[in-house]
């Protein structure tokens, strides 16, 4: 018999979320049907997504995500145990598959780097960083692009990417170690918004001809200052509003209509599941072969237990974390 340990939504958030809100249960798992593998968790993401989707659940509903997990037994001839695979399998140490979602690692993984990428950097999170990048902000060559939140799991690989596209490229964070992080990293310009004295001025010193383009991850009072700073035919990449996802008051008033028509600009929200088949297969083999080579640098916020999932997506959305926040098993 296996025993399930799963977080469940206890209750609804109201601004962030606590630890109250949860609920940890445990469930006995039935035999395995012909056709279906158990499969047991290694690591587990929190992303800022899960603030939002979490309002779509019930009460006593498990919380959603993705793990890289192990087949541990099997009735499936293509998952046969001992498989590394990534599973849509929510907050729980074990579950079963019939195989229909789940999705083998790539099959050139070095053994040089550990699996929990493919929940960051060479998963979820980087894939959003190279299609909203590379396809929705088009980028080229000399352009001069923004990232918000720049050291999380999406806006630090953005960065990266476009430095290897040739952009000159500034990027913002909340904290002191973060701007050094970006530095490091490449960043030509690393700002912590929260110690300028004018976000406006400082964005217009780092870049005094404007930005070509904007990848949005914090939406709010920033990406209204942000937007007065676009070129003219600016593209924008509305990825995420993290500043506003646990709010309680009155959303902020958006960007001024008068500079959206009179620059031309181009503001376009997404979601990287638009994209499978084989374009999704090259961007994941593109992404392993610049970490690989050592072109994108990757940081790892890794908690330690399925029992601090709670505390995890906590902190994550209090922005205590640089680079992917995950959480080993």
């Amino acid at each position: 018999m296996v025993h399930a340990k799963s977080w469940t939504l206890k209750k609804h958030f109201v601004g962030y979320p606590t630890n109250s809100d949860f609920e940890l249960k445990t469930v006995e798992l039935p035999p395995l049907k012909d056709g279906e593998v158990l499969l047991e968790a290694l690591y587990l993401t929190v992303d800022p997504y899960m603030r939002i989707m979490a309002k779509s659940l019930k009460e006593g509903d498990m919380m959603m995500g993705e793990q890289v997990a192990r087949v541990v037994e099997s009735k499936n001839s293509a998952f046969p145990t001992g498989t590394i695979v990534l599973a849509p399998s929510g907050w729980t140490t074990h579950s079963i598959s019939n195989g229909e979602k789940l999705e083998k690692v790539l099959a050139e993984w070095p053994d040089t780097l550990p699996l929990s990428l493919a929940l960051g950097t060479v998963g979820m999170p980087g894939l959003t960083a190279y299609f909203g990048l590379l396809d929705i902000c088009g980028v080229k060559g000399g352009e001069t692009v923004l990232v918000s939140a720049a050291a999380g799991a999406v806006g630090s690989i953005v960065g990266q990417i476009a430095k290897l596209k040739g952009c000159k490229v500034v990027g913002t964070a909340g904290s002191d170690e973060k701007v050094a992080w970006l530095k490091k990293h490449g960043f030509d310009v690393a700002l912590n918004y929260k110690t300028v004295k004018s976000l406006e001025e400082a964005l217009k010193v780092a870049a005094p001809e404007g930005y070509d383009c904007y990848f949005d991850n914090v939406g709010g009072e920033f990406s209204n200052v942000a937007i007065t700073q676009m070129k003219k035919f600016g593209r924008i990449a509305i990825c995420g509003a993290i500043s506003v996802y646990n709010r309680t008051s009155p959303l902020p008033p958006g960007p001024s209509p008068e500079i959206i028509i009179f620059k031309e600009l181009h503001l376009q929200g997404f979601i990287v599941y638009r994209w499978q088949g084989e374009v999704r297969q090259k961007a994941l083999r593109d992404l392993l072969k610049w970490v690989s080579e050592g072109k994108i640098q990757y940081h790892e916020h890794v908690t330690e237990g399925f029992e601090n999932m709670p505390a995890a997506f906590i902190g994550l959305l209090k922005g205590e974390n640089l680079g992917k926040a995950i959480v080993k098993a």
